[in-house]
Parts: C-alpha cells; structure tokens; sequence
C-alpha cells in the first residue's frame, strides 16, 4: 500500500505488520513463482539499511501431499543457502524464521538484472560471452557439487549478472537436492524449469550431469535467441541449435556445447573441471623445424681446444729444426776476440751458452710456426 510512509509499523489499510522480526521492511514485489513471491527489502536493523531480498513461502498448489512438499523443498532451500551461501558467487542467507503463520527467508540482495532480460534488451550473446559466462559459472557449480548439491533448476533466470562489477550469481536453490549415494538411487520429485531440464530429471533422477546439461541449454538459448523448445527436432531427437547460430561459433566451443547437450548421461560431460579443461586446453610446444647439416668448422686457432703439433704435423718439423741445429752448431757464427788468459776457462761455457742460445731460438721459431703463446724464456746468463 504507497500510503504508508517511511517509519509505519502497522499498514495503515489493514493493520499487518510491515515489520518482519522488527527489522526487513519489504518495499516492493520482484516475483513469483509455484512456491511463493518475493519482495525488494530493506534492513532497518543496520545504519546503512542495506537493500535484500524477502521471499515468502506461498504454494500456489493445492492437496496435503503437494503442500507439505512444497514447504520441505523451502526448508531445504534455506538450508542450501545457509552451507553454499559462502560463496561469493551465491547469494547469502541472513534470515530464516516463521511469522504469523509465514514462512519467510532473507537473503543477499544482488543488484542486477537476469540474463533472460539481458538477452532480451541485447540480443544473442557473442561466442566470447559464453565462453566468460562458463570461465565465470562452471567454478560455481564445481562449488556446489563438491558440496553434494544439485541445483536442478539452471536457466537464463537464475543467472543474475551484477551491476557493479559484472559478476554472476547463480541464485534460486528452491529445487535444489541433496545428492547422497541413497537419494541418487531413488527417484525424487520432478521438478526444473520445462525445456532446460535433461531426460533423467524429468523422470525424478537427477544427477551432477544434469545441472551441466541445462547450462548447456542455458548457453545455446543465449547464442541463438530462441527458445530450447525450438532448437529442438522432437521427430529426430536431436538438437539443431546450430541452424539457428546467426554469427558462426568456434568448433571446439560447438563441441563442447554438444557434449553438454548429450540425452546420454554416459556420453555426457560428467564434471565441470571436465568442461574447463576442453574450454581451455594447454598449448602444445611448438614443432622443432629441422636445419641443414653443417659442414663440420675448421679447428680454432686457441692451442687448448686445438690438437697437437705432433698429431697434426707429425714429426717433420722436429726433423728440420733437428737438422738446423746441427748446421748452426758445425759452423759457429765469429765470435770477437777472447783475451788468452780468459780462453781455457771460457771455452766450455760459451760453447753451452751458444748452444743454449741456439735451442732458444729453435724454440722460438717452432713456437711462432705451431702458435704457442708462451715460448720458453732463454736460460739466465
């Protein structure tokens, strides 16, 4: 009711309460659905009155049966939020309580709009926004798996991208199921949004898969614009989205559709990691291109890394050098005059000194001829 202001405890048209557990003050409708409507809130409890989100519980259906159904199925959901609510990427839980007879749950406000209506004010997604929106959602799903949850209810709605910084949230774990191995092996309620749901859920057995599968149908509804109902062949049983692409899409993200989109759950992507890892597989090393052989390269010139004179020559230069110094040594080059007294005493060490000198430069001569870098130093006088 408008007229009633800011501050207004009690309605002032019919006396209800406006206040839930004193504090959530409900501003306006955002929907409903089988099982209840929620509502825009405010926290009055807090300085800032952050913004969140009432949902009541208010079966539309009609029978005992189905309504003690649906009150467990909102029990549960309050119960889901409270374990997955951890995650960044799923809506908190604040609240869960009873008033005047009301179910009620207050979660985490997302501000943001749905992918549907995003689809509907922007048109197909582009290849690269469904390959963000799985790099962005399948580490949520992985969470929530890990968790033995399955969502059984993934489709455009349920995905809310945030206004602030793009992130998406998945939301709305009302049909959600705990996956144990002994609730895996009986048949639960049917439940899931019609066209996104995989045969094994329709028939009350919902597996991890089933979830991968209706993001898969999530995706090529964004792709194409149009309805799953449509881009199904009922009379082939088979999926003809592709016909429908109106801008061409990789062929691996093609097939990484169509594996999600398996009816078989056996041939069906079983995990999300799985997903990642096709979405995103690792580079291979580039080939090794083959080069020409190469003619093998002359020695150095460095004496360390080239090999012996005496390998390389052999001993002819020795025999030459052997034979120069014998000539030197048989004919003596003139000496100057020695003095008398001096010439017995000095004969026998300028004989060795001339022969000395003459190794030395023998020496010097092989060694400038092989390249050495360090000749012998001439004996000391």
């Amino acid at each position: 009711m408008p007229q009633n202001g800011a501050g207004t405890k009690f309605c002032l048209a019919c006396g209800w309460k406006l206040l839930l557990k004193e504090r959530y003050r409900a501003i306006k409708p955002l929907g409903q659905g089988g099982f209840g409507r929620t509502f825009l809130a405010v926290d009055e409890d807090k300085p800032s009155q952050p913004r969140c989100v009432i949902k009541q519980f208010l079966p539309q259906a009609q029978g005992t049966s189905t309504l003690q159904k649906a009150a467990e199925l909102f029990n549960q959901e309050a119960i889901r939020l409270d374990e997955l609510g951890q995650h960044p990427q799923i809506p908190d839980l604040l609240a869960y309580f009873s008033q005047d007879n009301q179910q009620y749950l207050v979660q985490e406000f997302i501000e943001g709009q749905d992918l549907a209506r995003e689809l509907a004010s922007c048109g197909p997604f582009p290849e690269a926004q469904i390959r963000a929106l799985l790099d962005n959602l399948l580490p949520v799903l992985q969470f929530v798996h890990q968790h033995h949850v399955i969502h059984r209810d993934i489709k455009p709605e349920n995905i809310i991208r945030r206004q602030s910084d793009k992130q998406l949230f998945l939301v709305d774990f009302g049909a959600s199921k705990v996956a144990t191995g002994t609730a895996l092996a009986q048949p639960g309620t049917v439940i899931g949004s019609m066209g996104y749901v995989p045969p094994e859920q329709t028939l009350g057995r919902a597996v991890f898969a089933s979830d991968l599968y209706s993001l898969g149908v999530t995706c090529i509804h964004l792709l194409t614009g149009m309805h799953p109902f449509d881009l199904f062949d009922g009379s082939e049983g088979a999926w003809v989205w592709r016909q429908a692409l109106r801008s061409p899409i990789s062929d691996r993200l093609a097939s990484i559709l169509d594996k999600m989109l398996e009816s078989a759950i056996n041939r069906r992507y079983q995990s999300a990691a799985e997903i990642l890892k096709d979405l995103h597989p690792q580079t291979p090393p580039a080939p090794v291109k083959p080069q020409k052989p190469m003619a093998p390269a002359p020695p150095p010139p460095s004496p360390a890394k080239s090999q012996p004179a005496a390998t390389k020559y052999g001993s002819g230069i020795d025999n030459e050098l052997a034979e120069l110094k014998s000539e030197l040594l048989g004919s003596p080059s003139p000496k100057k005059p020695i003095p008398k007294a001096a010439s017995s005493n000095a004969g026998s060490a300028s004989a060795a000194k001339t022969k000395s000198q003459i190794d030395h430069e023998l020496e010097e001569i092989k060694s400038q001829f092989l390249g050495s870098k360090n000749p012998k130093q001439p004996p000391s006088n």
